[in-house]
C-alpha cells in the first residue's frame, strides 16, 4: 500500500516510522537535531519548500511535507 505525502510524492506505507509535527517551535532539541543530521547526510526531502508542516520518518529518508501531521495521521488511519 501506497502513501500520499504531499506534492507527487508516494511512499510505501510500511516504510514510515514516524510523522512529526513541523512546528518547529515545538520540536524537541533531540527532534531538532535528528533533522539536521538527516539535512547533513542529504537524506532531507522537501517537497514544498516554503510549507513544511510536517516531517515523515522512513527507513531511509526524512520528507518535509506540505500536508499537516493531523491530515496525514487521519489518511493513514483510513488504509
Amino acid at each position: 500500500m501506497f502513501f500520499h505525502i504531499g506534492g507527487y510524492v508516494t511512499i510505501p506505507l510500511k516504510q514510515i516510522v514516524a510523522i512529526i509535527d513541523g512546528n518547529t517551535n515545538e520540536l524537541t532539541k533531540k527532534n531538532k537535531l535528528f533533522l539536521e543530521k538527516n539535512k547533513k547526510r542529504e537524506k532531507f526531502v522537501v517537497i514544498a519548500e516554503n510549507d513544511i508542516k510536517s516531517y515523515v520518518v522512513t527507513t531511509d529518508k526524512v520528507y518535509g511535507s506540505p500536508i499537516s501531521s493531523l491530515t496525514l495521521k487521519r489518511r493513514a488511519q483510513l488504509i
